[in-house]
């Protein structure tokens, strides 16, 4: 699903549940395979989920059909991680053949359910992907997701061209603290600084300068510094070692 066209398909009301079974024919090799994402699930309120998600192929059941998901695809790993009851629909003709469930588009997940133009989307490293999140074609056409790839979901809230920015959150050690800058990705990847940025960890907190820069002062062992501001999407929790 193209983002042209996300404003009106987030306007549909078919109710179609999904639910996780083994891909009928898949040989098992394929699922080995399967590439393992880190992927980020960020609902309307704030609360994320994240998570390292081995994309296998599987089955989901949208208005009574059965409809195979391609391993290594978007929709794989959110169906495999289990974020919670997934609310589909499918704007093509799915079917047990992988091929036919490019056109499914999430609806909802728990609570959150699409509204006017805003709704779920995802991005893959710092991009919005033209294509459905089953497409075996891949996100951009050029093949489907690899291991180690992020994926984000989000409840995008439209505001004028474009939704949230989705923060990114760089960390290097330093002699006795931890120097971090911020940057904030449009639809198409593009970044900029973000000032005023919380960045937390269980140990300390802090907030980024004008040019998206701080510094943060942590106690010995491993931590996971995340960024947060309102109007902005979180980013992945990112791990640290202070020695």
């Amino acid at each position: 699903m193209s983002r042209s066209g996300l404003a009106a398909t987030v306007l549909a009301a078919a109710v179609a549940v999904s639910v996780v079974q083994p891909a009928a024919g898949v040989p098992a090799g394929r699922a080995v395979a399967a590439p393992v994402v880190r992927q980020l699930v960020v609902f309307r309120g704030g609360m994320s989920v994240q998570k390292a998600v081995r994309a296998r192929a599987g089955t989901v059941r949208v208005s009574g059909r059965r409809c195979t998901l391609a391993a290594g695809t978007p929709l794989a790993a959110l169906v495999r991680s289990r974020p919670g009851r997934i609310g589909l629909k499918d704007f093509g003709s799915c079917s047990r053949r992988a091929r036919d469930s490019g056109q499914l588009f999430v609806r909802s997940i728990r609570a959150d359910r699409n509204r006017g133009q805003d709704g779920w989307i995802y991005k893959v490293g710092r991009r919005l992907p033209d294509a459905g999140a089953a497409d075996p074609a891949g996100p951009f056409g050029r093949g489907r997701l690899r291991s180690g790839q992020r994926v984000t979901w989000f409840y995008g809230r439209k505001r004028g061209s474009s939704f949230q920015r989705t923060l990114e959150l760089k960390a290097t050690l330093t002699a006795g603290s931890v120097a971090i800058t911020v940057r904030g990705y449009d639809d198409n990847g593009r970044g900029v600084a973000v000032s005023g940025a919380a960045v937390s960890s269980g140990a300390g907190s802090t907030q980024t300068d004008r040019s998206g820069r701080a510094t943060l002062e942590l106690p010995p062992g491993r931590h996971v510094l995340h960024a947060s501001k309102p109007e902005f999407i979180r980013s992945f929790g990112e791990p640290v070692v202070v020695r």
